[in-house]
């Protein structure tokens, strides 16, 4: 099993930056990737951004490209690794509720293929 923790959600006004933290514990794969998800009210989660932890390959959904970036720390494996999601310029769109994911293999955008998720943290941008 893989356990995930999200923090740094919180309340900032458009325009501002948040980052986003997932601390993974737990057991090791030799590929493995983070995704991170979010869901607003009355919509379906969607994909926002994935990373392979041994390459480093980034995947970013169109509505968060250039905006977004995606990143991970050293950690030899993916047994206490953390990735980042660093949100700069938000919109009052981009709030919802934040979800780290996990899947050992590679990146995906697709929600079902991935095994392990985190509670999820509340990002609210004000306009």
């Amino acid at each position: 099993q893989v356990q995930l923790v999200e923090s740094g959600g919180g309340l900032v006004q458009a325009g501002g930056s948040l980052r986003l933290s997932c601390a993974a514990s737990g057991r090791t794969f030799s590929t493995y990737a983070t995704g991170w998800f979010r869901q607003a009210p009355g919509k379906k989660r969607e994909f926002v951004a994935a990373i392979a932890w041994s390459t480093g390959w980034t995947s970013y959904a169109d509505s968060v490209k250039g905006r977004f970036t995606i990143s991970r720390d050293n950690a030899r494996d993916n047994a206490k690794k953390t990735v980042y999601l660093q949100m700069n310029s938000l919109k009052p769109e981009d709030t919802a509720v934040y979800y780290c994911a996990g899947r050992p293999g590679l990146v995906a955008d697709t929600e079902a293929l991935y095994d392990y998720w985190g509670q999820g943290t509340q990002v609210t941008v004000s306009s």
